[in-house]
C-alpha cells in the first residue's frame, strides 16, 4: 500500500471529516455495538483478571517462602491455586488479546467499519462477565480445592464449591466462540476492495488461525465441565471409576480443547509480534506466506497433540510415541516464525522502544520455553518429569510468560492509537527490564526444582529446596513490581500523557491510516487496498498527518 499516491480522503485511509464524537456516559458503553468500545471494555476487565490472578500468584509464593506452614494451611493453599488458575486461564489469558485487541484491530485492519454481528460481539462480553462472576462466586465462597484441570475424581467428589466455577467457565465459553464466530465471517466477508488473503495483516492471520480454534475447541470443553457439574451435583457415574466412570476419558476431553486453548493463548501474543517487529524494524516482514501459513498449521496441528499430557495415564506406547512426534511439529511451524521475525531484524533501522523490549522478551521466553515443551513431548523424560515444577516452569515460560509479552507487547503499541495519549518511555523500559528478569528469576529455579524431583501444589516441601523457593519468590517480587510500574504509568498516560498524533512510531500498518483514537465509522467511504501493510522503501513516508479534531454534535 502506498498512501501518499492519493489524497487521503479519496482513498479512505483517513477521515478528516469525523461524524459525530461518540456519545458519552456509562449508558453508552453498555449499550454500545461499536467494536471499539467492546475491546476497550474487554481490556478493562481482562486487567482486572490479570491483577487477581497476579495477586494470588504473590500469597502462592508467599506461603512456599518457607519449608513449612507460612501464611496458610493445606486446604488453603490448594483454594488459592486453583483460584490462580482458574482466573489467569480462563479470565484473562485466553480472552486478553482476541477479544481486546483483536475487537479494537481486526475491522481496522481489514478496512470494515465494525465487526459482521455487533449485538452478538456485546453479548460476548456480557457473556464472558456473567461467566466470569458466577465463577468467582464458587472460588471465593467456600472456595475449590481441584485445581484449574478440574481432574476427577477430585472434582466429582470434592465438597467445595466447584459447580459454580464449571459452569462459570462453561458460560465464559460462549462468549469465546461468539468471538471467534464474529472475526472469522467478518474477515471472510468484510475485508476493503483489494485486499486479499495475500495483503492481509499477519494480525489479523493470527486472530483467525486462534477464532478457528475458538469455534471448534471450545464446545468439547464445554461439554465436559457440563458432565462434571452433572456428575457431582447428582452423583452420577461419568468419570468417578467409583461409580463405574472413567477418568482418562475426562482428560481426553479435556485436553482435547486445553492444548488447543495454549494456542488460543499464544497464537495472538504471535500476532502481535508480527506487527510489532515489522514497525520498530522499519522492514517488511520477511517470509510473509511462510509467517501466516504457519499460523494456520499451528492451529491444525494443536488438534492432535493432546495425548502428550497422558503419558502416564496407561495409554499405549505407540499412541505415546504419535502424540510425541505431532507435538513436535509445533516445534517446527513455531521455529519458520522465529527464523522470519529474526530474519526481518536483520539490516533494519531498530528503534528500541518499549514494544520492541517486550518482543525481545518473548523471543526468549517462546524459543527457551518451546525447547522445553520439546523436551516433555518425549516421553522418557516427561515421565521423569510429570507432576514436577519442571512442568509448572515449562506452562509459565511458554504460556504466560510469551503471552503476557505479547499482551504488554501491544498494550504499549497500540496504546496510543487506541486513546491518543503517550506514556512515559523511560518507566516503560525500566518496568519492561523488570518483569523480563523478575519472570526468569520467578521460573529458571523452578526448572531447577522440577529436575530435582519437587512436586507442584504441595505447600510443604523438604529443606534441600528451600534456597530455590526463596529465589523463585524474590523473582516474582520483582516481576509483581515491574508490572505494578507499567499499571501506574498507563493510568497516568491515559489521563496526562502527551498528545500521540496519528502514527508515533511512523508504521506502514493498515489501522496506523486512521486518526489516534479512530473515528466511530473508523472510515469515510470504503478505503481500496493496492499492496500489503508494513511495506517500507527508501522514500520518506509522508502520508501521516496530525489528526484533525472531531467535529461535535450540535
Amino acid at each position: 500500500m502506498n498512501p501518499s499516491s492519493a489524497s487521503d480522503v479519496e482513498r479512505g485511509y483517513y477521515p478528516h471529516n469525523y461524524l459525530v464524537e461518540p456519545a458519552t456516559g456509562l449508558k453508552s458503553w453498555l449499550t454500545t455495538v461499536d467494536h471499539k468500545r467492546i475491546g476497550v471494555m474487554f481490556l478493562v476487565a481482562v486487567t482486572i483478571g490479570f491483577a487477581i490472578g497476579g495477586l494470588f500468584a504473590m500469597l502462592i509464593r508467599i506461603e512456599l517462602l518457607t519449608p513449612g506452614p507460612t501464611i496458610m494451611d493445606a486446604m488453603s493453599y490448594n483454594r488459592v491455586f486453583t483460584i490462580h488458575g482458574v482466573v489467569m486461564i480462563f479470565l484473562f489469558m485466553i480472552p486478553a488479546i482476541p477479544s481486546g485487541f483483536g475487537n479494537f484491530f481486526l475491522p481496522i485492519m481489514v478496512g470494515a467499519k465494525d465487526v459482521a454481528f455487533p449485538k452478538l460481539n456485546l453479548l460476548s462480553f456480557y457473556l464472558y462477565l456473567a461467566g466470569a462472576l458466577i465463577a468467582i462466586y464458587g472460588l471465593v465462597n467456600g472456595g475449590v480445592d481441584t485445581g484449574w484441570t478440574f481432574y476427577t475424581p477430585y472434582s466429582t467428589t470434592t465438597a467445595t464449591k466447584v459447580v459454580p466455577v464449571l459452569l462459570g467457565a462453561f458460560v465464559m465459553g460462549f462468549s469465546s466462540i461468539l468471538t471467534g464466530l464474529n472475526f472469522i465471517v467478518t474477515t471472510h466477508t468484510m475485508r476493503a476492495p483489494g485486499l486479499t488473503w495475500g495483503k492481509l495483516p499477519l494480525f489479523v492471520w493470527g486472530i483467525y488461525a486462534t477464532s478457528v480454534i475458538q469455534v471448534l475447541a471450545t464446545p468439547v470443553l464445554g461439554m465436559a465441565l457440563l458432565l462434571v457439574a452433572v456428575e457431582n451435583a447428582f452423583g452420577w457415574g461419568i468419570f468417578d471409576p467409583a461409580r463405574g466412570g472413567d477418568p482418562v476419558l475426562f482428560q481426553h476431553l479435556f485436553w482435547f480443547y486445553s492444548h488447543p486453548a495454549v494456542y488460543i493463548m499464544i497464537l495472538p501474543a504471535m500476532a502481535v509480534i508480527s506487527e510489532v517487529v515489522c514497525t520498530f524494524s522499519k522492514k517488511n516482514i520477511f517470509g510473509y506466506k511462510a509467517v501466516a501459513y504457519s499460523s494456520l498449521g499451528i492451529a491444525f496441528v494443536g488438534f492432535f497433540t493432546w495425548g502428550h499430557h497422558l503419558f502416564v495415564s496407561g495409554q499405549s506406547v505407540v499412541n505415546a510415541g504419535i502424540f510425541g512426534v505431532l507435538t513436535m511439529f509445533v516445534g517446527i511451524f513455531t521455529a519458520i516464525k522465529v527464523f522470519n521475525w529474526t530474519a526481518t531484524m536483520y539490516k533494519g533501522s531498530v528503534s528500541f522502544k518499549t514494544p520492541f523490549a517486550y518482543f525481545v522478551g518473548f523471543l526468549f521466553f517462546l524459543v527457551f520455553g518451546g525447547m522445553t515443551g520439546i523436551s516433555l513431548a518425549t516421553m522418557s523424560l516427561d515421565v521423569h518429569w510429570h507432576d514436577t515444577y519442571f512442568v509448572v516452569a515449562h506452562f509459565h515460560f511458554i504460556m504466560v510468560g510469551a503471552t503476557v509479552m505479547g499482551f504488554l507487547a501491544a498494550l504499549h503499541y497500540w496504546l496510543p492509537k487506541m486513546f491518543g495519549r503517550m506514556y512515559n518511555e523511560s518507566w516503560g523500559l525500566v518496568s519492561a527490564v523488570m518483569i523480563v528478569l523478575g519472570f526468569n528469576f520467578t521460573f529458571i529455579p523452578q526448572f531447577l526444582l522440577g529436575n530435582m524431583g519437587m512436586p507442584r501444589r504441595y505447600f510443604s516441601y523438604p529443606e534441600k529446596f528451600f534456597a530455590l523457593n526463596v529465589a523463585s519468590t524474590a523473582g516474582a517480587s520483582v516481576l509483581g513490581l515491574g508490572l505494578l510500574i507499567v499499571l501506574v504509568y498507563i493510568v497516568v498516560a491515559l489521563k496526562r500523557g502527551a498528545i500521540a498524533g496519528a502514527n508515533p512510531w511512523n508504521s506502514r500498518g493498515f489501522e496506523w491510516m486512521t486518526p489516534s483514537p479512530p473515528p466511530v465509522e473508523n472510515f469515510v467511504g470504503t478505503p481500496v487496498f493496492t499492496s500489503g501493510p508494513h511495506e517500507y522503501s527508501d522514500e520518506p513516508d509522508t502520508s501521516h498527518h496530525a489528526a484533525p479534531e472531531p467535529k461535535h454534535a450540535s
